[in-house]
């Protein structure tokens, strides 16, 4: 070799092979175990969600956050202003959502159409705190797929200081003494009740013939409506927008919180007695984490949080001893007489057939 090419290779700089410390033998196996329980334990993390679908305004964060502390698990809220739009949103995401908040007859509807997953009892010991009056109902006698969440009222909200005359049925907040100023519910079921129990009909019957006998009292009476609102509907009355409105028997009872001007009247030609429950839809995936919720919501302490937030009947009778003189007294919440109460549930027509009745009258009248 020659000194020039000599002189190259030394200065080269010398290539040096790292040296990669390999485990023992004997560990690989504990190694690869802990990277298992690792996997697992993300998974596990991961797996620890609660897909809630609920009404608006109706399930305190206070609630939902003492069920994460209890559980660690994360509650995602979707939430709906009817029980037509809770349907939609069950068929857009099928075995999606881990519980729902059906009213009575929609609970029966979706057992019907196999909707919803059996209950494990043995996971809801509370439910034994229930009162006996909204336990085995017809919609759900054998009490397989649903648990009561709130019981209510549709009844006729009143600023006393403005509306001095008696208000007795439901045609007297349409007299048109009022027009422009009355706020409602945004339900278009609830709209053709007032119609058929104002016209002396049963209202769950809703055949075609029935239908077409309320139309003209519809006609009239929406369009003397200010303001649609199934969310909180009792903020146009306290922000003055509207001096009398039809709405939710716990969203009455905030106005009575705020003010005893604020009146709640059962019309006397009856009125619709509504139970909300917690139930499971078809396919959730965290079955066993939704029977947990619901579980919690049935202890008495969690459910007083519930009536605090929105002062509904609390179907819970250990809850209900546990409540204020004050809540006890508030009218919207506890009615001094119940007698006169349906429950709203269909003959003849479903509830997308109806739906599509009333919206028709809207819109001809550019609502």
């Amino acid at each position: 070799m020659c000194t020039e090419n000599k002189m190259r290779l030394e200065k080269s700089p010398q290539r040096v092979t790292p040296y990669v410390m390999q485990p023992p033998r004997a560990l690989l196996p504990y190694l690869f175990f802990l990277l298992f329980c690792a996997l697992a334990t993300a998974h596990a993390e991961e797996q620890r969600v609660l897909n809630l679908l609920c009404w608006t305004e109706y399930v305190p964060s206070s609630v939902i956050e003492k069920f994460t502390q209890h559980t660690g698990a994360r509650v995602v809220v979707e939430n709906y202003n009817s029980n037509e739009q809770m349907l939609g949103m069950l068929r857009a995401k099928p075995a999606h959502y881990d519980l729902v908040q059906p009213s009575q007859a929609y609970v029966e509807g979706l057992i019907q159409s196999h909707g919803l997953e059996p209950l494990d009892a043995a996971h809801i010991p509370n439910r034994a705190n229930l009162d006996r009056r909204y336990r085995h109902l017809q919609h759900d006698p054998e009490e397989k797929y649903s648990v009561p969440w709130m019981a209510g009222t549709v009844g006729i909200a009143v600023n006393s200081d403005v509306v001095t005359e008696p208000i007795h049925t439901w045609a007297d907040v349409f007299s048109g003494k009022y027009a422009g100023r009355i706020v409602t519910v945004n339900d278009q079921r609830e709209m053709v009740a007032w119609a058929l129990a104002s016209l002396g009909q049963p209202i769950t019957h809703v055949e075609d013939k029935a239908l077409a006998m309320t139309e003209p009292v519809l006609r009239r009476w929406l369009d003397q409506i200010a303001v649609f609102d199934s969310d909180n509907p009792h903020t146009a009355m306290a922000e003055g927008k509207a001096v009398i409105g039809i709405m939710w028997s716990g969203e009455a009872a905030l106005l009575w919180q705020q003010d005893h001007k604020f009146q709640y009247i059962l019309p006397k030609e009856g009125a619709h007695m509504f139970l909300d429950s917690l139930a499971i839809p078809a396919g959730a995936p965290h079955k066993e984490l939704a029977e947990e919720f619901i579980n919690d919501c049935l202890d008495p302490e969690i459910s007083v949080l519930i009536s605090k937030a929105y002062p509904y009947t609390n179907p819970n009778l250990v809850a209900r001893r546990l409540l204020t003189p004050e809540q006890l007294a508030n009218p919207a919440s506890y009615p001094p007489n119940d007698g006169g109460l349906h429950p709203l549930s269909n003959i003849g027509n479903d509830t997308k057939t109806v739906d599509q009745f009333v919206r028709h009258i809207r819109e001809s009248l550019g609502h």
